[in-house]
């Protein structure tokens, strides 16, 4: 019925990487059903590959009686006797051999129907077991379609998704297009493994440079913090663990080589990378870069830090649209409110009072504001939404606008003292 099948047993394992346990199990899975097609339901039947003779073999077992009342399962005992063992008895079960060519064209079909799907599933099986245990890992790929917004990309024996979330906004590919990314979850479903993948995840970025510079993967310095807008901009966080070597040259490369390169695979991305320490104040002023900073003023309690800059620096510190002291706060877990010089002069009642302006707080709310460590309307302009929902009485929606207003606010200011 299938010709050479020890050969194509061990031709199917090979090609597809599947166990010849599954494949057998699967072929006799095959076998059993194209035999109850044949010869009914109810029949006790069995089936074994046997790998000396290279076929399926498949047994009927019927139960010795005196007298027949159920053909399918019972055989008298003259006839078990006469055909099958002499010795046979009432109560014996005799197992009779099948000839499986006997079950015709479509039984054959319905076998290897059950076989492919038993391979694929075992083939889902192994893709699910590769790939679970490499969260975290770079894969290169390339693009096979888009499904409702996702990329969905051909890793070789595997696809894998790129979900929307998951884009760099402004990024666009096209069929056959290469693209890289991170592994960020492997979950399991009923079709199988599903590989969701990764640009936009800060640990894409950390990624991407443990390919770059050899000194990571060697130990001899390491990436504490990562912050990413993807897209835009991102911070990473470097310490030495071996006093000759420098962690930001190191990252850096020779003439920008090593960074540029990280540049590139994200489509101009600008990268920050930072000397980590443990000194908490040099530490976040460095996260401020390409800023400059004059002083900080620690307030270890709520963990907030008060950065007092040059008057021209203040808009180089807060970034477009709040993003530079944003990524800061990220990459250092410190609230971080910025004042130029003159702020600061201005005493920190004017920044308490400052919060008023915005539309929506009161005194209460600035008082409760001011006690979570959000003192002026610059820190309220960079504040993570998670740390205002926090606050009693302050939503999503409400938390959205009042961070709107400030960076206006802040914005126009700026413009202002540049007029």
């Amino acid at each position: 019925m299938l010709p050479e099948l020890k050969r194509l047993i061990e031709q199917m394992g090979k090609d597809r990487g599947i166990d010849k346990e599954i494949i057998t199990e699967a072929l006799e899975a095959a076998m059993l059903t194209a035999a109850r097609k044949i010869l009914g339901q109810n029949v006790d039947i069995e089936a074994h590959y046997n790998d000396e003779t290279g076929e399926i073999e498949v047994f009927q077992f019927k139960t010795v009686v005196d007298k027949v009342l159920e053909p399918e399962t019972q055989i008298s005992k003259e006839e078990a006797i006469k055909n099958l063992d002499e010795s046979a008895e009432p109560g014996d079960s005799l197992g009779i051999k099948i000839e499986t060519g006997s079950f015709g064209r479509i039984a054959v079909q319905m076998a290897k129907q059950i076989i492919i799907q038993r391979v694929k599933d075992a083939e889902r099986d192994n893709i699910y077991d590769e790939y679970k245990d490499r969260k975290g890992e770079l894969v290169n790929g390339f693009v096979q379609r888009f499904e409702g917004g996702s990329i969905i990309v051909n890793l070789g024996r595997a696809e894998g998704i790129v979900p929307p979330a998951e884009q760099i906004h402004r990024e666009t590919y096209k069929r056959g297009e290469r693209i890289r990314s991170y592994i960020y979850d492997v979950k399991k479903n009923s079709k199988g493994a599903q590989i969701v993948l990764s640009r936009t995840h800060p640990s894409f970025l950390k990624a991407l440079f443990q390919v770059e510079v050899p000194e990571l993967s060697e130990g001899l310095i390491d990436i504490v913090s990562v912050a990413r807008e993807p897209g835009r901009r991102g911070k990473i966080a470097v310490r030495g663990k071996d006093k000759d070597v420098d962690p930001v040259g190191a990252c850096v490369g020779m003439r920008g080589s090593r960074v540029q390169s990280v540049v590139q695979e994200l489509h101009g991305e600008k990268i920050d990378i930072i000397p980590y320490t443990e000194d908490a104040a040099k530490y976040v002023s460095s996260a401020l870069s390409p800023a400059k900073v004059n002083r900080v003023f620690v307030d270890d309690e709520n963990r907030t830090m008060t950065v007092i800059v040059p008057d021209d620096q203040l808009s180089l510190a807060i970034g477009k649209n709040g993003q530079n002291v944003r990524l800061a706060v990220k990459l250092t877990g410190w609230k971080i409110d910025v004042k130029n010089e003159t702020m600061a002069a201005a005493k920190d009642e004017e920044g308490h009072e400052s919060l008023t302006k915005i539309v929506g707080i009161g005194p209460a709310m600035a008082e409760k504001l001011f006690n979570n460590g959000i003192k002026s309307i610059a820190m309220l302009a960079t504040v993570e939404p998670e740390v205002l929902f926090s606050i009693p009485g302050v939503g999503e929606k409400t938390a959205h606008e009042w961070t709107e207003q400030a960076v206006k606010i802040l914005e126009e200011a700026s413009n202002n003292k540049k007029a």
